[in-house]
């Protein structure tokens, strides 16, 4: 197989490959995908949590109330 055909068989397989896997059927279980992807997108912008606390913040206010804690077991500390 030669390199050209390598390409377009790795960019056929991702163009195939959109189906949600499992870790975003969890996210998008919870109630919450929207607030996970602003907060996540905040980190991966600048690299510091302690920047994105208020996109953490509509996440947890989120999260409890789609009433997740049940389901992990959180507790609020």
């Amino acid at each position: 197989m030669s390199n050209d055909e390598k390409k377009d068989a790795a960019a056929a397989k991702l163009e195939i490959d959109d189906e949600p896997d499992d870790w975003d059927k969890r996210i998008f279980s919870t109630g919450c995908s929207d607030e996970n992807m602003k907060l996540t997108d905040c980190y991966y912008e600048r690299k510091d949590w302690r920047v994105c606390k208020k996109e953490m913040e509509v996440f947890r206010e989120c999260w409890k109330r789609h009433g997740n804690d049940a389901r992990t077991g959180s507790k609020d500390a």
